[in-house]
């Protein structure tokens, strides 16, 4: 590990936390394979002081997206899923309602048309796996699917975590750890923490207005429903033991950098293989550059990723600039990425969640621009 790169990213982070603009945060970057950047910062807990430490888990709202489809593209590079399947071959209770012809290319691209939340949610309802999929299951979509792009916030996770587990047999959660996490040798990403690991885990805290409150008209509302989207829920000792694929997944930095790390690398990472090469390039091309007007979610979309690239063509500039890179953040600031042609990648998770005037000023563009830069500067020095 480069010691001047880790100096300089572990002062940025202390000044970060030291101002209040954070209260407590990790970052942790892969280049070539290698592990260059490892460095956290701030309390886990402010009531308790409990500071952050590098084995502090961060619940990191839809950053879990991004192992979420990875699963399921595990599963496609397999041959046992077609992306322009309907999911009703899969899930045969699905096509309920006018949505047999759904895809899962549609679900990976936020075009299935059904983001809303059951009328009668409750964060209770939300920890029963099959209770969701039978209420997602009877929903009329919301616009003629494939037609338009609208952010499934939690729908996301339970529509393909239950293709996962139609075509497997396996519950995404065992799926994540036994085909992806142990292979790569990933501790800390957990669908559902044991009871050892709770108290490593990190309050969340909200700042300022709560996500339904920045966009409070009805399809909002029903996405992203104000009474379970919120610190409050997350922070329950039995959401953090439930599957919530879609925005409820607990993990550490190291966690969300080595996952893209093997994505980075081009499906390999320490001779371990996951995803063919091919397969990269195929879950990275752009499907969509429809803005979903929810939120600020990224207008260009892979197969379940946002895409790097210009911010005016609606690229993710925290994961880079190119094009190239993809990755997924969460609500309130966490983030991880793959830039294969860098071979890098990134990963922040953090519990103050908050909003930013603009990309450029949240803490994973500047820590993953700092981080860039030196590296971009070390390969041309050489």
């Amino acid at each position: 590990m480069p010691s001047a790169l880790q100096t300089l990213i572990q002062g940025m982070l202390d000044d970060i936390t030291a101002s209040g603009e954070e209260t407590g945060l990790q970052v942790a970057a892969y280049l070539d394979g290698d592990l260059i950047v490892d460095a956290w910062a701030g309390v886990a807990d402010e009531t308790t002081r409990q500071p952050v430490t590098g084995d502090t888990l961060f619940t990191s709202w839809s950053t879990t997206k991004g192992f979420t489809a990875t699963c399921l593209h595990i599963l496609a590079d397999r041959g046992q899923v077609d992306y322009d399947t309907p999911i009703a071959t899969y899930w045969p209770e699905f096509a309920a309602n006018g949505k047999a012809q759904v895809t899962v290319r549609h679900a990976l691209t936020h075009k299935a048309g059904v983001p809303q939340m059951p009328a009668n949610v409750t964060p209770e309802m939300m920890l029963d796996w099959d209770a969701m999929c039978r209420a997602i299951a009877s929903h009329a979509p919301l616009w003629a699917p494939g037609t338009k792009v609208g952010y499934h916030a939690w729908t996301f996770g339970w529509l393909l975590g239950e293709i996962v587990r139609r075509v497997d047999g396996r519950p995404l959660a065992q799926f994540a750890q036994e085909e992806l996490c142990q292979p790569l040798a990933i501790t800390d990403f957990y669908l559902g923490i044991p009871d050892s690991a709770e108290a490593r885990v990190a309050t969340i805290r909200q700042e300022g207005e709560p996500l339904a409150a920045l966009a409070p008209d009805d399809l909002a509302l029903q996405i992203t429903p104000a009474h379970v989207t919120i610190p409050a829920v997350v922070n329950r000792p039995d959401f953090r033991r439930a599957s919530v694929p879609g925005g409820g997944g607990i993990m550490s930095a190291r966690a969300i950098a080595r996952h893209y790390a093997m994505l980075a690398g081009y499906g390999t990472l320490d001779g371990v293989r996951i995803l063919s090469p091919a397969r990269i390039d195929t879950i990275r091309t752009c499907q969509t550059t429809d803005v979903p007007g929810l939120f600020g979610t990224p207008s260009r979309f892979g197969l379940g990723y946002g895409l790097g690239g210009k911010l005016a063509e609606g690229g993710d500039i925290a994961a880079g600039h190119t094009g190239g890179e993809f990755g997924h953040g969460g609500y309130g600031g966490s983030l991880g990425f793959a830039d294969p042609a860098r071979n890098f990648s990134f990963g922040l998770t953090k519990n103050l969640m908050k909003a930013w005037d603009t990309p450029q000023k949240s803490t994973a563009y500047r820590v993953a621009e700092a981080i860039r830069t030196y590296v971009d500067a070390e390969h041309n020095a050489v």
